[in-house]
């Protein structure tokens, strides 16, 4: 019996990693990566996600399309970044729209990054999909022209869905980063503790988006996050919990911004508060596995899991180019 063929765009990443380590067995998978190489599970087709190309051929025929592109948001928004930032998402979506225009059969759903960073800054209620104020800054104008991108692709046989994800929770990518300082006794609050993180475990982000897939009546914007974001500070009360560390020392927002700086990263990506929930799945009938916080940290890194563990975890996610990661966990 011939498997479903699945296009997917970024897989090099710890996102694009966690799919091959699910679909692969049920799906034949071609990935469009910028550098020739190996990848369990996968075929490896090389692009430059910009121009059409040979590639384009892979996406003829297949049966989904999913595009997790885009160069990594943990950095110094310099102009350099900021540029390289906004085409390595704009520019990438919109070569795929035309290879799938130009498909003669086309895919019949489109699945392309967003993030839930386009909301504002919200500490007074839930941002959903239907009713959620979108932000302004850099960060949201690339979240704008991201999914502007997607919409504006004259793909009328193909199914298009925008997933506005959250911080993905997983055995690689940031949560390990964390652990790891929490481990050390650097788990406190950070900044002012007040502010929400929305967060969504990888088996429900893979979830989801197998739920999005099968679901052949939906298609737009969705949130891809845990129904229950929460505070910083309970946030990292768990983490310490799972981690099995009675304190952590908290972080000012002023330490946060100079080691940020120092770190060659955004403050922004720790102080702004993501209190984004899942309207649509919810609506559709999507059932979470982990809905809550503590039952996510403790599947990940619970009962003491070794932080030898976690460093093995953290460097088998890298690139194997050393290029910057063309994904965010932290959108």
């Amino acid at each position: 019996m011939t498997r479903p063929h699945l296009v997917l765009a970024g897989g090099s990443g710890f996102l694009g990693r966690a799919a091959l380590s699910k679909w692969s067995s049920d799906w034949r998978i071609t990935v469009l990566s910028r550098q020739a190489r190996s990848l369990p599970g996968a075929d490896v087709v090389t692009w430059d996600g910009a121009t059409l190309g040979p590639w384009a051929a892979a996406v003829d025929g297949a049966s989904a399309v999913i595009n997790l592109a885009g160069r990594s948001v943990d950095c110094r928004y310099h102009d350099r970044n900021r540029r390289e930032i906004l085409e390595s998402r704009v520019l990438s979506t919109k070569v795929l729209g035309e290879a799938i225009a130009h498909a003669a059969t086309p895919p019949p759903v489109w699945l392309n990054s967003s993030t839930a960073t386009i909301y504002r800054h919200a500490l007074d209620r839930p941002m959903d999909e239907a009713s959620g104020d979108l932000g302004v800054g850099f960060s949201v104008e690339v979240a704008r022209a991201w999914e502007e991108a997607l919409f504006a692709s004259p793909t009328p046989d193909t199914r298009k869905v925008a997933l506005r994800s959250a911080f993905v929770l997983g055995t690689g990518g940031p949560l390990a980063i964390l652990a790891r300082l929490t481990r050390l006794g650097l788990g406190g609050s950070q900044g002012p503790g007040n502010q929400f993180m929305s967060w969504i475990h990888e088996t429900d982000w893979l979830r989801a988006i197998d739920f999005l897939i099968e679901r052949s009546d939906l298609s737009g914007v969705f949130n891809l996050t845990s129904p229950h974001p929460l505070p910083n500070c309970d946030f990292m009360k768990l983490l310490r919990q799972a981690c099995r560390v009675p304190f952590g020392m908290p972080t000012p927002s002023p330490l946060i911004r100079l080691g940020t700086m120092l770190m060659r990263t955004e403050s922004e990506l720790v102080l702004k508060s993501r209190r984004v929930i899942p309207g649509r799945l919810v609506d559709e009938g999507f059932e979470f596995t982990f809905p809550e916080l503590s039952g996510a940290l403790e599947n990940l890194i619970g009962a003491g899991r070794p932080l030898a563990e976690w460093q093995s975890k953290r460097q088998s996610a890298r690139p194997l180019d050393g290029r910057p990661d063309l994904e965010s966990a932290r959108p």
